[in-house]
């Protein structure tokens, strides 16, 4: 991020500890410089980053697609943390204000930032993706307007996971899920899990999540799913007015669009390798389809949904590291099967 003269400070460190990707399964804990705030920017203490999923392919990779690494990179982008300095011309959020981190950064001058769909530039600045470093580390940089504050209802584990539920909130926004819609969600990992709690907030009449792994299949009872199938068992699967497919396998994908209703609405939120589709049935039942990329213009709506209890993000936390365990946390859900989300907490 853009360095810059620190203003309004809290602390005056000068110095912090990062977790470094240097290739391909090897981390190490380096001494970096504090990043100061430049204009338009805020310092945050960082207080806890849940793992995702693209940490863990990076990790394992060094790339997903055609985001590539091509030297370090810091991982980490389900930020919280601590208001720490203010950069020139930032008023707020205020030094010492809890915020969620929404880790982006767009140009603001391009068609499609100028148009409203800001996660869609093409000059987009993400944490953790190459070459952007993340917040596996003490202090981030970030716009103040990516700095979202929440309230004392919300853990800094919570706060950290509004990033994935920004992207189930964006999601189930694109399927237009609401009172009455029923609703299939493919995959029961940590965004199947939140797709299924925001649809069942919006109001959706019958939610079911399809997972091979039983595990899985019995947290999403617990976070209410109506229906569970196994998708290798022959399971019946109810028709569906929506489906969020939260895995990226072909076998979902087309396990997903047979069980749509006529004129449903299926939505792409897992990323994976390309996939076919069944171009015949998507016109038979006039299917519309539809990608997603992160979001845009959610967090203060995901964080409102959090703190109303509607969303369970603390009971997702299965697990907790610090720098010196960065592996342990990208490892924790090949490890353990009753993992759901493991958090790293910095400081």
């Amino acid at each position: 991020m853009t360095p810059g003269r620190a203003s309004r400070t809290l602390g005056g460190v000068t110095d912090q500890r990062v977790a470094v990707l240097q290739e391909p399964e090897r981390i190490t804990v380096e001494t970096r410089p504090v990043p100061s705030p430049g204009p338009g920017e805020v310092q945050v203490a960082v207080r806890a980053v849940s793992v995702c999923g693209s940490d863990v392919h990076y990790y394992d990779h060094g790339r997903i697609g055609g985001f590539v690494m091509h030297g370090p990179l810091v991982l980490g982008h389900e930020t919280s943390g601590v208001v720490s300095a203010l950069g020139e011309g930032v008023d707020g959020p205020v030094v010492g204000t809890r915020v969620a981190v929404e880790p982006q950064r767009n140009c603001g001058r391009c068609e499609q930032c100028v148009r409203g769909r800001y996660h869609l530039c093409p000059f987009i600045e993400f944490f953790a993706t190459p070459p952007i470093d993340g917040s596996f580390a003490e202090y981030v940089t970030v716009p103040a307007t990516r700095a979202h504050p929440v309230p004392d209802a919300l853990s800094d584990d919570a706060a950290a996971m509004i990033e994935p539920l920004a992207v189930a909130v964006h999601a189930a926004g694109k399927a237009d899920i609401g009172p009455g819609t029923r609703v299939l969600v493919t995959g029961g990992g940590p965004v199947g899990l939140l797709c299924l709690q925001v649809a069942r907030a919006r109001g959706a009449a019958h939610v079911t999540l399809s997972d091979p792994v039983a595990r899985r299949r019995d947290v999403a009872r617990e976070f209410g799913a109506d229906t569970v199938v196994d998708p290798g068992a022959g399971d019946d699967v109810p028709p569906a007015d929506v489906v969020l497919e939260c895995s990226g396998v072909q076998a979902a994908v087309d396990a997903a669009i047979a069980a749509t209703a006529p004129a449903a609405t299926v939505v792409l939120v897992g990323t994976g390798a390309q996939v076919t589709l069944p171009l015949d049935l998507l016109q038979a039942r006039e299917i519309t389809v539809k990608g997603t990329f992160r979001y845009a213009h959610v967090y203060p709506a995901a964080i409102a949904l959090a703190a109303s209890g509607a969303v369970r993000l603390d009971d997702m936390v299965t697990s907790h590291h610090d720098l010196d365990g960065a592996v342990d946390a990208l490892l924790a859900a090949r490890r353990d099967p009753e993992s759901i989300k493991a958090v790293v907490r910095p400081a």
